[in-house]
């Protein structure tokens, strides 16, 4: 069962990387092609659009690039078969800020080739957004005291929740199944 499983990430890792490996080649390509057909001074070097551009691949192609590895499945050389599934690249966290930067990025390469430098401020997103997380998870409980509300979800629940197979048992037990023997628990 745990072996169909990370076939399954690994498959889905794969699929991922080669994703977005083409959309990397499909915005790089994109992106010049609409500098050279619609901005056409925006490639000098003396621009300042053209060191934006330049710039804007180093975390695109440094995050792609951690994605393929630690997501990138290992295989025996030998044999061929699955040693490591690798990360699983659709879970939250670390992950899903990394592709949300990548997809930023590619939006104002492509949004900036069509709409003009202005485009370039959405990039500002990225930090405005780290700076909400940072506030709301680290700083604010520790200046104002307050948890993450973890307890308001804990006192929401209900006191005794009981499966149905406890449910299935103490229904057996009320009837005097004989299969059933209730036992006292002190909390």
């Amino acid at each position: 069962m745990a072996n169909a499983s990370a076939k399954r990430t690994a498959q889905q890792n794969a699929e991922t990387i080669k994703n977005m490996n083409l959309g990397m080649l499909l915005t790089g390509a994109l992106s010049l092609l609409l500098r050279v057909f619609l901005r056409k001074g925006t490639l000098s070097p003396t621009r300042l659009s053209f060191w934006l551009l330049v710039l804007s691949y180093v975390p695109s192609i440094f995050l792609s690039r951690y994605l393929e590895r630690i997501g990138s499945p290992k295989r025996d050389p030998t044999t061929g078969t699955l040693i490591s599934s690798g990360e699983d690249l659709g879970r939250p966290g670390v992950i899903e800020y990394a592709f949300d930067v990548i997809y930023i990025t590619w939006a104002c390469q492509v949004g900036s080739g069509i709409f003009g430098d202005w485009f370039w401020f959405f990039y500002l997103v990225i930090p405005l957004y780290a700076g909400y997380k940072l506030w709301t998870v680290a700083i604010s409980p520790l200046l104002l005291g307050r948890s993450s509300g973890a307890g308001v979800q804990e006192d929401a629940a209900p006191k005794e929740a009981s499966s149905k197979r406890q449910e299935k048992l103490r229904k057996r037990a009320e009837r005097g199944d004989p299969r059933v023997r209730m036992q006292n628990t002190r909390s």
